[in-house]
């Protein structure tokens, strides 16, 4: 191998953006001077490993633009435990055709029966199949809106909801809003409105909505555009987090 040439090379796949290959090009040069290797067959294996890290380096960025609270998978779901949501159902998620159908999941039920856990394992998911997903709860969405007009990191975090593919709302009812709220979180829904898909976790039957919501109106329209196209998932039973809980005393 000639030095200056190679750092020719270097130089000029540097210029292209070939950041991988131009890093690890000594690391294949020898292998490929080694094994005899033909131009092309030296050249897929360089294009390849340019093309896993991107890959792997637009996983990380989407994974990151996503804000999970936290990493679970639908593997990790305990299906035993949970058996109003049957991993049939779930698995039939997993292929994320509803996503391009922008149909929505609508995950109801009490704190602790899994619908956080599996509204982000489908968010993972997605994440992992190439969608751009934007996980928030209510409460900092509600923020979120409010100041999207004078702040602009709000600005750019209510971009990333208004352009993913999947948008998952967490704790929706946890806490009332006032009814210029609901206003915002309306005009938010019907913008997302069959171009979106969402997911929805809350702890209110649609018949609470109108009430947390602090308008019937509004909520009767809301619930009209989440429920058009849409699976729900009422989900009952005993807390995971209490009956799993963690201690730490003995005895």
């Amino acid at each position: 191998m000639k030095t200056g040439q190679v750092q020719e090379v270097k130089v000029i796949l540097g210029e292209l953006k070939l950041t991988t290959i131009r890093d690890s090009l000594e690391e294949f040069l020898k292998p490929a001077i080694l094994e005899n290797l033909s131009c092309l067959d030296f050249l897929h294996r360089l294009l390849k490993k340019e093309v896993t890290a991107r890959n792997a380096k637009s996983l990380e960025k989407r994974m990151k633009q996503a804000a999970f609270p936290y990493q679970k998978t639908i593997e990790e779901f305990d299906f035993g435990f949970q058996v109003s949501v049957t991993r049939r159902q779930i698995q039939q998620l997993l292929d994320l055709h509803w996503v391009e159908k922008a149909f929505n999941l609508l995950f109801l039920g009490p704190p602790g029966v899994g619908k956080t856990h599996l509204a982000v394992g489908l968010g993972i998911r997605a994440v992992e199949l190439g969608y751009h997903v934007s996980f928030i709860t209510m409460d900092e969405l509600m923020r979120t809106l409010k100041t999207a007009e004078i702040l602009a990191k709000s600005k750019r975090r209510l971009k990333q909801i208004t352009t993913a593919d999947l948008v998952i709302i967490d704790e929706v009812g946890f806490l009332p809003i006032s009814r210029p709220e609901a206003n915002l979180f309306f005009q938010l829904v019907s913008k997302l409105y069959q171009n979106t898909s969402i997911i929805i976790t809350s702890n209110k039957g649609f018949d609470e909505w109108p009430e947390f919501l602090g308008d019937p109106v509004i909520a009767t329209a809301i619930l009209d555009r989440l429920v058009h196209n849409s699976e729900l998932f009422n989900m009952t039973g005993d807390s995971y987090r209490l009956k799993h809980r963690n201690t730490i005393l003995c005895g």
